[in-house]
């Protein structure tokens, strides 16, 4: 478990389907990934150095302060394997654009997770072993993730699914996302709380700010939260694909012990068979 204080970590710690992120832009927001193993990162952005994005004016603000993928010659390392946007790998370096690296942790205690007062950076929902993290990671590299949403669907929810294989069903509320579900949280307390017309004083104001804040926090966890389901990461990728080949194990597979690369062959003799014969009626 990482301290209450930091969550940073040194690189020769890092483990296989490890969690991190990396604060940008002077600390406001946070760029999320699963660690793959040999200094790769498996991750999720809206497009090329333009790691969230609202569809406001905000834009502007964010671009600007986001790591320019683009400009300059492409890394030797991991040039070759960027896409411009979606589900990317890149190493390391490239990932944390000369910033700090930190450790997302899991199955957090209450007490520690209201200790941390700032949102995305813990949970209280366990991980699932580091071979299934890692086979979701690498089949939504594969396969993709969806539409890139701030509120619904961002990196830290990318990487929350990788880990726990957890998805909120309520079509009206925050993603797995800790950074919105603090926001909303912060937002709550101050602007909707009937409570705070209970005290005049500028002390019992922030006793019950306070309060309001961390409740808000801790019900939008999605370690806690009614309104999530686990779901398979071939199902969740059906949704948007009509016909998968089973070109490698499944997660159910992975988690019974299965190895990640069976029926790489079959699959691609399956795969070029159905591009050839018509679909049966």
């Amino acid at each position: 478990m990482v301290g209450v204080l930091s969550n940073r970590v040194d690189r020769d710690d890092l483990k296989a389907g490890d969690h991190i992120y990396t604060w940008r832009a002077a600390y406001i927001y946070a760029h999320h990934g699963i660690y793959a193993g040999d200094g790769m990162v498996i991750h999720f952005t809206r497009a090329a150095g333009h790691e969230i994005g609202t569809g406001t004016f905000l834009d502007w603000f964010l671009y600007s302060s986001s790591p320019a993928a683009t400009e300059g010659p492409p890394c030797q390392k991991c040039g070759h394997l960027v896409k411009s946007d979606g589900v990317i790998t890149s190493c390391l370096d490239c990932f944390l654009d000369g910033g700090s690296l930190y450790l997302f942790d899991y199955a957090v205690s209450p007490a520690f997770f209201l200790a941390k007062a700032r949102g995305g950076t813990c949970t209280l929902a366990a991980s699932d072993p580091s071979d299934v993290v890692i086979h979701r990671a690498r089949y939504l590299l594969d396969n993709g993730f969806g539409m890139y949403s701030l509120f619904k669907n961002n990196c830290e929810d990318f990487a929350i699914y990788c880990k726990t294989g957890l998805l909120v069903e309520t079509a009206f509320s925050v993603g797995r996302s800790g950074q919105l579900a603090s926001l909303t949280a912060a937002f709550s307390a101050v602007a909707s709380s009937p409570l705070r017309f209970l005290t005049t004083s500028a002390g019992g104001l922030a006793i019950v700010t306070s309060g309001m804040y961390c409740v808000g926090r801790y019900v939008s966890d999605i370690g806690v939260r009614r309104d999530v389901v686990k779901v398979p990461v071939e199902r969740l990728v059906e949704q948007n694909v009509t016909w998968i080949p089973q070109c490698v194990a499944t997660e159910t597979d992975i988690a019974a012990g299965a190895p990640q690369q069976q029926l790489e062959v079959p699959c691609a003799v399956a795969e070029e068979a159905s591009v050839i014969q018509p679909a049966a009626p």
